[in-house]
């Protein structure tokens, strides 16, 4: 079948509002829908998530989506130098490309190299943000090693909305956001602006003279970051039965870092996403989706230096996609899903690259079912690349409810990553024979939610093959091995006023090429343990709250010779309601200074203050 174009029709996927629940889901209950696609409430899932909404992102005063993952269950993050440095998230463990980054359920990320730029996605645009931990390729293909994490920009609320953000802080700080949405009766539409920009920190302490030395330049000077982003959607009820959806997300950014003539010192990036989404309701046990279009990622670098400003290199990323999916609720308690999407890369740089695009689709089928105390979920899915042929995935969850809001849940599922351009068509530095990378994973969780409490553990293990590496000729080769380890505890109480939120991860990453001189180390630049604890109460018109933020010690090298320390921060933060309108919020970050690095070379902000004022009027 030949798909149609994508932007015949500007459509993204839907994500229909079918709760598969222990109990009926009403409007209060926290649901997730990148876990299977379809929603859930989050007691009910079968494999880990979490979900952090519009209130927590603003409670927490973080001026970063970097900032607001830090500690968090699962996640390790690394960092080059402060605000809008490139930064790489590792979920359980899995390397940087192994998470499927989703916005607005459009996958993000380069397909040059294979890895999303979540530090460029502004807080501020952003509604509620979903982790789901564990394979999901089942579902979505290429990438589902480690995760999903799906970002959902911010859309209209009931009557006319309206919002508008101002902050200043250290490192010349400055940001300032504002936005409104109307909704009626049959339409709704919304619009959001936002700018960030800071003059930064050195954001590399290397130096040209002698090896190893990081960044292998000497530009001891303040590494800025602007950032300026627009939000628009809306939608429309057609009839009763059809919805029609539009949405558009567009982020540039301008980057400054210490690099060389060769490389670059300075960035402008832009992240676009276009899309929309039809969906109808034939039946009432039947939901139809389509959705179609575009995504855009690119990347121009430069070197300035001494007034004068020389171009460096160029990367484009052009993804354009379609999607069809069908839920049929064959029952109260059983849900199938049935879709095909589709993509096409197409890839434009300074560079000549063998091959300038390719197209993926995939067919997936979903069964969700509860039988008593009993849930069930199992999915399947085929994709068939241009470049590597066909590779099919499947995950098995079950969930069994032991009553007093105790849960145990047990899943398994295998996952997939393609190469990318780079890897297979990278002028002099690639292989076009590689073949995807592979995983298996298993997943055993227990938890309980009460009415003002929940808590959960879960212990995993995955191990990947036909790992991308390097042979002893410097030859891109599929011969590396990983076998990760890891437990993760989480825990939520409200106790005489105070709302207290614990999360802690330990993860042994273990390199297990064999024949290699790294074998039983430690994968590169993942900490082993890593925990979080946010802390807060209101007072009347005043709230308080402070985060303390752990990592164990971790190494910066396959060969486990440097050592990066462990360190600790603690933030502090308060809010004070001038009125139902009007809110004032301060900020201490990192309050005792801590020094440290999660990557050789690159430094960290060290103590940092911020002052807002936040305006959403009362309704």
């Amino acid at each position: 079948m030949k798909p149609f174009h994508p932007l015949s029709l500007a459509m993204t996927l839907a994500l229909p509002g079918m709760a598969l629940a222990q109990q009926p889901a009403t409007e209060l209950d926290e649901v997730v829908v990148a876990a299977t696609r379809t929603a859930v409430p989050v007691q009910d899932s079968v494999v880990p998530v979490q979900v952090i909404d519009r209130a927590a992102i603003e409670r927490s005063q973080a001026t970063s989506l970097i900032q607001l993952l830090q500690g968090r269950a699962g996640i390790g993050l690394t960092n080059q130098g402060g605000a809008g440095k490139l930064s790489s998230l590792f979920l359980r463990g899995t390397n940087s490309a192994h998470t499927l980054v989703l916005v607005d359920g459009v996958r993000m990320g380069s397909a040059n190299n294979g890895m999303p730029t979540p530090q460029d996605l502004p807080l501020e645009q952003i509604e509620r943000i979903e982790i789901v931990r564990g394979p999901r390729s089942s579902l979505y293909g290429s990438e589902a090693i480690g995760g999903v994490i799906q970002v959902f920009t911010r859309a209209a609320a009931k009557g006319l909305q309206q919002n508008l953000s101002l902050a200043a802080g250290s490192n010349q700080l400055r940001q300032a956001s504002a936005g409104f949405s109307q909704r009626g009766e049959r339409g709704w539409i919304s619009a959001q602006g936002a700018w960030q920009a800071t003059d930064g920190i050195d954001a590399c302490r290397g130096t040209a003279a002698g090896w190893g030395a990081g960044c292998y330049a000497d530009e001891p000077d303040r590494d800025g970051y602007r950032n300026t982003s627009l939000n628009l959607r809306g939608g429309y009820a057609l009839a009763e039965t059809v919805q029609l959806e539009a949405h558009l997300l567009d982020v540039s950014s301008f980057n400054e870092y210490d690099g060389s003539i060769f490389g670059g010192n300075e960035a402008e990036n832009r992240q676009q996403v276009l899309g929309g989404k039809l969906r109808w309701n034939p039946l009432d046990a039947l939901t139809v989706t389509a959705q179609a279009g575009r995504t855009r990622d690119e990347a121009d670098n430069y070197f300035a230096d001494a007034g004068s400003r020389v171009f460096a290199s160029r990367f484009e990323t052009r993804r354009d996609i379609a999607s069809l999916q069908a839920d049929h609720q064959l029952a109260d308690t059983q849900l199938l899903t049935a879709g095909v999407d589709w993509y096409e890369d197409r890839i434009a740089s300074d560079l000549v690259f063998d091959r300038a695009r390719r197209d993926n689709l995939g067919v997936f089928v979903e069964y969700q079912a509860r039988f008593g105390a009993h849930t069930l979920q199992a999915s399947v899915r085929n994709d068939d690349n241009q470049q590597f042929g066909n590779h099919a995935t499947g995950s098995l969850g079950w969930g069994w409810a032991l009553g007093h809001g105790l849960r145990l849940t047990a899943s398994v599922g295998t996952g997939f990553k393609a190469p990318t351009f780079n890897d297979l068509y990278y002028p002099g530095f690639s292989n076009p024979a590689l073949k995807p990378e592979e995983s298996r994973s298993a997943n055993l969780g227990i938890a309980q939610h009460g009415e003002d409490w929940r808590w959960g553990i879960d212990a995993y293990e995955t191990r990947i093959e036909q790992l991308i590496g390097y042979d002893d000729s410097f030859n891109l080769v599929n011969v590396n091995e990983a076998r990760i380890r890891g437990v993760e505890a989480t825990g939520f109480v409200t106790l005489a006023g105070w709302e207290i939120e614990a999360q802690a991860s330990f993860t042994d990453p273990r390199d297990r090429t064999a024949g290699s001189f790294t074998h039983d180390n430690w994968l590169i630049r993942r900490a082993r343990s890593s925990a979080r604890l946010d802390v807060d109460r209101r007072f009347g018109a005043l709230r308080a709250g402070v985060t303390v933020i752990g990592n164990g010690h971790r190494f910066d090298d396959a060969a486990n010779s440097v050592r990066l320390a462990g360190y600790g921060t603690v933030d502090l933060r308060l809010e004070y309601a001038l009125n139902p309108a009007w809110t004032l919020q301060a900020r201490a970050s990192n309050v005792f200074d801590r020094q440290y690095e999660t990557i050789a070379w690159y430094n960290q902000p060290g103590r940092e203050y911020q002052l807002g004022l936040r305006y959403r009027p009362a309704h």
